[in-house]
């Protein structure tokens, strides 16, 4: 089973809505057993709280729901139970790197390099654009299941 961890600064957002998504994608291509599939914040803000209203209703917009999905935080202990763990932008990666100490075993990547690209997913927070976020974020959920159906 192939563990992907998405983590975003609040969970609320972005990390949830590429958690969902890369879940119907490998739904949809018959692998859903074959993943564990989760998403987690690396700051405190959110903690508790479920998806953000908005980014809620851009993954109904594309048939997804996320309903019971709340806010946790990335721990340490985390990087021993997974196996990828894709951030939505370079502040991320540096947050991600901060919690875990470092990356020794090379799991975490920036979720659109799996699109061919080295930009961040666009925050919707700030944007309020999350028409932009799902596109960005299901071009990178794409290119990561390509890459992650080459190692089943």
């Amino acid at each position: 089973m192939i563990k992907v961890m998405f983590v975003c600064h609040g969970n609320i957002c972005r990390s949830p809505m590429a958690e969902f998504v890369m879940k119907k994608l490998v739904s949809d291509a018959g692998y859903a057993d074959e993943f564990y599939i989760a998403s987690s914040a690396t700051s405190t803000e959110e903690l508790g709280n479920p998806v953000y209203p908005p980014a809620r209703s851009e993954l109904a917009k594309h048939g997804i729901g996320c309903s019971g999905k709340t806010a946790v935080q990335l721990r340490k202990s985390d990087y021993e139970k997974y196996d990828y763990f894709i951030g939505t932008d370079t502040a991320n990666i540096r947050n991600m790197n901060r919690i875990f100490g470092s990356d020794k075993d090379g799991k975490i990547y920036k979720l659109l390099t799996f699109a061919g690209r080295g930009d961040d997913v666009s925050d919707p927070w700030y944007s309020r654009d999350f028409g932009k976020a799902y596109a960005d974020i299901e071009e990178g959920c794409k290119g990561l299941l390509n890459y992650l159906m080459e190692q089943l």
